[in-house]
């Protein structure tokens, strides 16, 4: 979708500034999230595309002005409200004001210690439309919804660098339209490409680029 959260290519944040020697987490709270997030992931109410889609959906006053794991923590708040798993009398109250729902299989310890990022690598069922150095045009595209498609790379020729597989598809996955795997590519530009005729000349930029965003230059 077209928020705030594709700040690529925008001006006037300032520089990144990394922090020397940073921590995984800044305060407690922010391990409790990530636990959160496992123990809630494991149920499988809804994509990692969907976690990132409600983030991305954060007003743009809000996603300026919190943390990384505040804004994890509100995308969770407002996905478990969506599911049914929690009210909004309750997140205001900060506890459980009613039994809450039963699941077939609540996590153990033992899945707590087995627990792996996922896979999203499916198989294919149709050959790959582009090979490494076809040239392409992104589509301009301007959904509604979750894509990972950045607005800095729509309508945009570059080359297919390499074929990266057959995977879950953001974009349907997001709104629980399906998985729809697609064949995934990573696509590199010019500078000048992207960013106009006073571009660095020697810089190039690649992104993963799913097949539907992709259409022969």
């Amino acid at each position: 979708m077209n928020s705030i959260h594709d700040m690529g290519g925008m001006h006037g944040f300032g520089p990144v500034e990394p922090e020397t020697e940073e921590p995984v987490f800044h305060a407690p709270w922010e391990g409790r999230v990530m636990a959160l997030y496992r123990a809630v992931g494991f149920l499988q109410l809804w994509s990692i595309d969907g976690a990132r889609a409600m983030i991305e959906s954060l007003s743009p006053e809000t996603y300026l002005s919190a943390s990384y794991y505040a804004k994890w923590l509100m995308g969770l708040e407002r996905n478990l409200e969506r599911t049914g798993m929690v009210g909004a009398d309750e997140l205001e109250a900060g506890r459980s004001l009613r039994p809450p729902k039963e699941h077939a299989r609540p996590m153990t310890v033992a899945d707590v210690a087995s627990l792996k990022r996922g896979d999203f690598e499916r198989p294919a069922t149709v050959p790959a439309r582009f090979k490494p150095a076809d040239r392409v045009r992104t589509l301009n595209l301007n959904p509604m919804t979750h894509t990972r498609l950045p607005r800095y790379a729509r309508d945009k020729q570059g080359v297919i660098e390499a074929v990266r597989g057959h995977h879950v598809f953001p974009d349907t996955a997001a709104i629980g339209a399906g998985e729809s795997p697609q064949w995934l590519y990573t696509v590199v530009f010019s500078g000048r490409e992207l960013w106009g005729a006073k571009a660095d000349p020697t810089l190039s930029v690649s992104i993963e680029a799913f097949e539907p965003y992709l259409t022969p230059a």
